[in-house]
């Protein structure tokens, strides 16, 4: 266990290194510019409260960061089955970056698996501790995710 003035030490150092890189990550995780930072300082509330006892705070937080992601994503997708379906369909502004629309209408898993493979380049071994699953199903959703996403973008289907 570190004393108090350690883990502030560390947490600030943690807070350098990585509050970027979360944001980022956030922000691919749930496409949001306004709610990428706040899901990052949650999660580093959460990590400071463990920091004495975290081997790796670093892969600690990118986990926390991650679950918070798919957990405010769980959020909108509930917000969004009770809300009423609008009369006339909402068309996207064209400066809408198509890979990220793609991205999108992925299902939650595969499209944080696929986050985690290409900007994190994690290994199908992190991928798989990160989101708490065997390696054979992080490698799946990968492959499934990329398959999806090539449906998507070739036929415009989904």
């Amino acid at each position: 266990m570190l004393g108090t003035e350690a883990v502030d030490d560390g947490l600030a150092e943690l807070y350098r290194d990585r509050y970027g890189p979360m944001v980022r990550l956030a922000h691919l995780i749930t496409g949001s510019n306004a709610v990428a930072p706040d899901l990052v300082q949650d999660a580093f509330v959460k990590v400071s409260a463990r920091l004495g006892e975290i081997q790796q705070p670093a892969a600690y937080l990118r986990v926390v960061v991650v679950n918070e992601g798919r957990a405010w994503i769980r959020r909108q997708e509930v917000e969004r089955r009770h809300q009423p379906r609008p009369v006339e369909p909402i068309e996207l502004p064209p400066d809408v970056d198509e890979l990220w629309s793609a991205m999108a209408v992925l299902p939650e898993r595969q499209r944080v698996a696929l986050v985690l493979r290409f900007y994190e380049d994690l290994g199908f071994d992190e991928i798989a501790r990160t989101l708490d699953c065997p390696v054979g199903t992080a490698k799946s959703l990968v492959h499934r995710g990329l398959a999806s996403l090539r449906e998507v973008l070739h036929d415009g289907t989904r």
